[in-house]
């Protein structure tokens, strides 16, 4: 099959669309992708790249990368983040129908983290390629807008809710990753439109991977029980509930929090970290993904924490499923799907999300838990992970699901 893919974010940075696009290949499907300027989480544009113009790139020596100009996200605020949504839109607007000439598609695939307005370029060449435009929903919209604060309005949140009907309308198939996404999703949309598709990621390259860690890092993970997050470090993630949980379990030795990673929220959670003397919270920054098995083998347990938002009830963070397949115990801070997933899963165990001590209390339990039954709820995850979750397979359902669409279509 032959596949457009359409992305704001793509390799360098740590998505798992890169993974999916590796798998395609690998199974002999022919995909270009359409993406912008690496700078997530930081807000930089990475080195060897520009913010400006079109550059050509290659991924994993064979895949073509149209990259269009984009304005970083900077250090975060409404002004960047409003510039750097339209500034994908705008260049995928004017470049990409000429980029694009002379080439032909079955399918054109989004992959939409926020912002859903990241579709808006594929609406055109859907009808100018007479393809199947699909769209990986991973981030509800307007809701997601209001969870966060980042718009409060209640007619901005209605307008927004207008463009998100406009673009799944033009829509032909809507991908989503968590069923709890179906009902909201089906107030802007037709519900025959919608799949469940889960996210994955890619073991057997992780496996395969060659990392290093600091030998202080190193020291914390072998020598106490670490409980580790990992990724973005911003507002959805409750970071104020890590914190003080951080204060109520520095009565006892040898439990750490450490949250690696990047993001919005990382200089309020150094400040925190020295305003508050929290020698157990470690902020070792962000790592490439490849490092990530060597730390999560290292783990004491793996946590995952949203805020306590209907919106985020809904979601499976991607993490989980990093998490599952890591084989280590999980600790969820959250309701809803994702902790669902981790009950049914019997790969650990969840509280309520904002709630330190519920949160601390778990986490003592688990440090004290035999390391037989540890084990155990990590064998659990891992094989629920090859049974839901697993790239290949979901690869392979993936381009199934295209080729059925597109035909009754």
């Amino acid at each position: 099959m032959r596949i457009l893919l359409v992305t704001q974010y793509f390799w360098p940075e740590s998505f798992i669309i890169s993974d999916v696009v590796r798998e395609l290949v690998k199974q002999g499907h022919e995909v270009l992708v359409v993406t912008g300027k690496p700078n997530y989480p930081d807000g930089q544009i990475f080195s060897g790249y520009q913010a400006g113009g079109v550059q050509h790139d290659l991924f994993e020596g064979g895949v073509e990368l149209l990259r269009v100009p984009l304005w970083p996200r900077g250090k975060g605020g409404a002004k960047n983040l409003i510039f750097n949504y339209l500034s994908f839109v705008i260049s995928g607007l004017v470049f990409c129908p000429w980029l694009l000439r002379n080439r032909e598609f079955d399918a054109i695939l989004v992959f939409a983290p926020s912002p859903i307005t990241q579709v808006i370029p594929a609406i055109p060449l859907k009808w100018l390629k007479k393809a199947h435009l699909a769209v990986w929903v991973q981030d509800l919209w307007p809701e997601s807008l209001s969870a966060t604060g980042f718009v409060k309005q209640p007619y901005l949140l209605k307008g927004i809710g207008q463009l998100v009907k406009a673009i799944y309308a033009n829509c032909d198939t809507l991908l989503v990753q968590s069923k709890a996404f179906v009902e909201p999703i089906a107030r802007y949309t037709r519900r025959e439109k919608i799949v469940y598709y889960p996210n994955s990621i890619d073991v057997e390259a992780l496996s395969s991977a060659v990392a290093q860690l600091p030998a202080d890092l190193l020291v914390e993970l072998e020598q106490n029980f670490c409980v580790v997050f990992a990724g973005n470090l911003g507002t959805a993630q409750s970071l104020e509930t890590l914190v003080e949980t951080a204060k109520k379990l520095e009565q006892y030795e040898g439990i750490r929090l450490v949250l690696v990673g990047s993001g919005s929220r990382l200089a309020w959670l150094q400040e925190q970290k020295t305003l508050h003397r929290l020698d157990n919270l470690l902020l070792p920054g962000r790592f490439p993904i490849e490092a990530m098995p060597l730390i999560f083998a290292r783990a004491g347990a793996l946590l995952v924490s949203l805020k306590d938002e209907a919106i985020f009830a809904q979601t499976i963070p991607s993490k989980i499923q990093a998490y599952l397949a890591a084989g280590r115990p999980i600790i969820a801070s959250l309701r809803g799907e994702g902790a669902h997933v981790v009950i049914e899963a019997g790969a650990g165990r969840a509280c309520e999300p904002e709630d330190p001590s519920a949160l601390a209390a778990l986490i003592y339990t688990m440090k004290n838990l035999p390391a037989a039954e540890l084990q155990a709820m990590g064998e659990a995850g891992k094989a629920y992970f090859y049974e839901n979750f697993e790239m290949s397979s979901q690869v392979t359902r993936l381009v199934e699901i295209l080729d059925t669409q597109r035909k009754e279509r």
